[in-house]
């Protein structure tokens, strides 16, 4: 949720709440938050509060929800190891669907030599430890896969997974 339509934390928390979604934190002012809800459609779910930012805020960012088992599936697939000291080499790009065609051969021939990257169904992992604001893989990864996809270092994936497993054992 960055750019030039910045929507405050505590303005997101309200709007989920006013959806009955439950037990909802924010992380950092980052668009990221865990939430309980009983709704089994995310892509409604995810529509509904896309709409509501929309009524409320005057446009409708992309809405990407992930079940507390779908990220956790992420982490214990993750190809490269991840430590703390990692946390801003090493990310995960989320995708809206596992891609039926995507251009590997293309990031092959424009990673870097020390880049490593990996595609496990709707997410791809990309280690980069010069930095992924030096990576000329990383801004292309989306083009390539020919999917939506939202990036987030293992920090943030890692926070996340802990703050969803907390939220999901405090009903």
């Amino acid at each position: 949720m960055g750019g030039h339509n910045k929507l405050p934390m505590k303005a997101l928390k309200a709007l989920l709440e006013e959806l009955s979604l439950a037990n909802v934190q924010t992380y950092i002012q980052s668009g990221n938050v865990v939430f309980q809800s009983e709704r089994a459609d995310l892509p409604a779910l995810a529509q509904e509060i896309g709409a509501a930012i929309n009524a409320h805020h005057g446009f409708e960012p992309q809405i990407m929800l992930l079940s507390l088992a779908e990220l956790a599936t992420a982490v214990s697939r993750n190809p490269f190891p991840a430590t703390d000291e990692q946390h801003k080499t090493l990310h995960f790009y989320f995708l809206t669907a596992a891609p039926p065609n995507p251009d590997l051969a293309n990031l092959e021939a424009i990673k870097s030599d020390t880049e490593q990257f990996v595609l496990i169904d709707a997410v791809f992992y990309l280690h980069a430890p010069d930095g992924i604001g030096r990576s000329k893989l990383a801004a292309k990864v989306e083009k390539a896969v020919g999917v939506a996809a939202t990036a987030r270092n293992w920090r943030t994936v890692s926070t996340l997974l802990e703050m969803g497993t907390a939220v999901s054992t405090s009903s």
